[in-house]
């Protein structure tokens, strides 16, 4: 690591009102280095983000030092830029409909004033970078179409773009990368972010997760209640003691004492069932138990609450709860409340709550109904009950008229579970609950949750975090494929049994229905002299039936000598060790005007004009 300072605030500091945010804060970034922030959901990491970047005006006397220059306060984005730092915030930032090249030039192009685009050479100059990063997709294709880890690697890839050439004395700001991202495409970042420090530049990595700030920094730098705790080099520092400074004392355990299995009253059958990934889902969940689904991104689990709500609607099989059928399909989420149904979605701003609106008005939403008298609405009685809610579950601050996106991530979930929870539902969806929180509020989180089974309800969570599952439930569904391919209890239920049978599946153990084949994909043109003519037909949205038939690899699973397994892409390449077929996009083009389109392959394929991109599957051969 190389001991040059890039990046330095000192006494930092930023008032709202009557709350201190930040007070006196020095930090610094090494070039070279990946310096881990961390801190409980409220500490101050985003306020100081937000200085970073222009979006908050710090206090008076607030100082930062950009490769030993001292800079004015606020700085603007393009200031930032041409100073050498560069943000990459949750969201991404990317624009779905646009391609990948588009959306890494975007307001760079290397022509300039009324000299037209150099495509060719853009896209070799895009195609270069991402090489670099290992992101293997062409610069045609559309941001819409990647994964989320890919979407991920394009903004890391977009941002040293615009750094320029040559890291040294640069800064890249990551706020919560891996907020959203599933468990087994982290480690896919972690290269890219590694590639990043290897430049030279200085690395942010903000996250709330422990272990991965553990596995990727090389120092870290603890927030708490708006102050700077300690920094401590990663190297001599372990999770426990990690989290003691996080919550300033030390957590005894963060899980409740797992829930014993015994058999009770039924509250869930569910028969059947198909979906868009899901196939014949069969599921029993009794009064007071708590069942985790779980499998790889797009493994179809994912699916089930929406299904069992009646937010999404399943295409066949049967959904019982407490004796009494719910219909699979055109049944309202009104419906499944009525019948004692509760569902807490992943998106918090988006499915869950309203971002706009107070704490109050999220928190009180089910149960307004019981405060009307003489038809009006009895206000103060509600906000005396939000108030005892949001005591009740540790919800800070305890503000109902507070605006909902003004909470942090960790309470943002509290509130929401207490609003779920204060109806006493028979039976809760809950849909990576854990999502982007910090430590502390996970412990919260599962203690409610763990309270609610004990209390009688049924909880069925749907996660990728394959510990929480180990330590919370009773008992685990993994899936693969749209279909559930194991399910773990009693001493063998771990992390580690959950990981080996989300990466393995059932081929390891010789299970049939996984016994992989190469299947053919359709190419869609026409061969005439030495270059492919693509097929027209007609009419818009019409297919050739001109095809020409060629295999195509889509991933792969690769064990290494400890036993542990690695996901890969391999498309359109060779693979190694136990091959595994996942889910890709082909697609076609079509032009809005003169009637024609053109169909081709569209998987991993450049494309002009307006593409259209549709799912399909190889997959393996059902059978002994």
């Amino acid at each position: 690591m190389v001991n040059q300072t890039v990046l330095q605030f000192t006494g930092l500091c930023k008032t709202f009102g009557a709350t201190r945010a930040l007070i006196d804060v020095s930090f610094d970034v090494q070039a070279g280095e990946i310096h881990g922030l961390v801190g409980r959901n409220g500490s101050g990491k985003s306020t100081l983000i937000k200085v970073l970047s222009g979006y908050h005006v710090p206090d008076p006397g607030s100082q930062l030092t950009l490769n030993g220059q001292r800079v004015n306060l606020p700085i603007s984005g393009p200031e930032a830029a041409a100073q050498g730092l560069v943000f990459i915030h949750q969201d991404l930032g990317l624009v779905p409909a646009y391609s990948v090249l588009e959306n890494v030039r975007l307001n760079s192009w290397q022509a300039k004033g009324l000299q037209r685009i150099d495509w060719k050479k853009e896209r070799a100059g895009v195609e270069e970078e991402l090489k670099r990063f290992n992101l293997r997709v062409q610069a045609d294709t559309p941001v819409a179409a990647l994964s989320q880890v890919d979407r991920a690697i394009l903004a890391i890839v977009r941002a040293m773009h615009h750094l320029g050439n040559g890291s040294n004395n640069k800064v890249l700001v990551l706020d919560e990368p891996t907020a959203y991202l599933p468990t087994d495409s982290v480690e896919r970042l972690f290269e890219a972010i590694r590639t990043v420090a290897q430049t030279g530049a200085g690395v942010i990595f903000v996250s709330h997760r422990t272990d991965e700030v553990l596995t990727i920094t090389d120092r870290i730098s603890v927030l708490r209640d708006g102050r700077l705790i300690d920094t401590v080099t990663t190297a001599d520092t372990d999770e426990k003691a990690l989290v003691s400074l996080i919550l300033g004392r030390a957590l005894s355990s963060l899980y409740p004492d797992r829930i014993k299995a015994t058999s009770g009253e039924r509250v869930l059958e569910v028969t059947g069932l198909n979906g868009e990934l899901l196939r014949d889902f069969n599921l029993t969940v009794d009064r007071g138990e708590i069942v985790g689904i779980t499998g790889l991104m797009g493994a179809g689990h994912g699916e089930v609450p929406y299904y069992i709500f009646g937010a999404q609607d399943a295409k066949s099989g049967s959904i019982t709860l407490n004796g009494r059928e719910l219909k699979i399909q055109k049944t309202t989420p009104a419906e499944a409340i009525a019948a004692g149904v509760a569902l807490l979605p992943a998106d918090r701003l988006n499915l869950s709550g309203s971002s706009t609106a107070s704490v109050e008005d999220n928190v009180a939403l089910p149960v307004f109904r019981r405060y009307f008298s003489r038809g009006r609405l009895q206000l103060a009685q509600v906000r005396d009950h939000v108030v005892g809610l949001l005591t009740t579950f540790d919800v800070r601050p305890a503000i109902p008229s507070y605006e909902f996106s003004a909470l942090s991530g960790g309470n943002q979930q509290k509130a929401l579970l207490a609003k779920w929870l204060q109806l006493g539902p028979n039976l809760l969806l809950l849909h990576e609950p854990t999502q982007g929180v910090d430590v502390g509020s996970k412990a919260e989180i599962f203690l409610r949750i763990s309270e609610a089974a004990l209390a009688g309800t049924a909880v069925l969570i749907a996660s990728a975090e394959y510990e929480d599952l180990a330590n919370l439930c009773t008992r685990v569904l993994v899936f693969d494929s749209g279909r559930v391919i194991g399910e773990i209890s009693g001493d063998e239920l771990t992390e580690a049994k959950i990981l080996d049978l989300c990466y393995r599946g059932a081929r390891r153990q010789g299970a049939p229905g996984m016994v992989f084949q190469w299947r053919p994909y359709r190419v869609r043109f026409i061969l005439r002299g030495t270059e492919p003519e693509f097929a027209k037909t007609p009419t818009r949205g019409a297919t050739s039936r001109i095809f020409r038939w060629q295999p195509h690899r889509v991933g792969y699973l690769e064990t290494d000598k400890g036993g542990a397994s690695t996901s890969r892409s391999g498309a359109h390449g060779s693979t190694k060790g136990g091959f595994r077929w996942q889910p890709h996009r082909v697609g076609y083009l079509e032009t809005d005007k003169g009637g024609a389109s053109t169909s081709r392959s569209g998987a991993h394929g450049s494309t002009r004009g307006g593409f259209r991109w549709q799912p399909h599957r190889v997959g393996y051969l059902d059978g002994a």
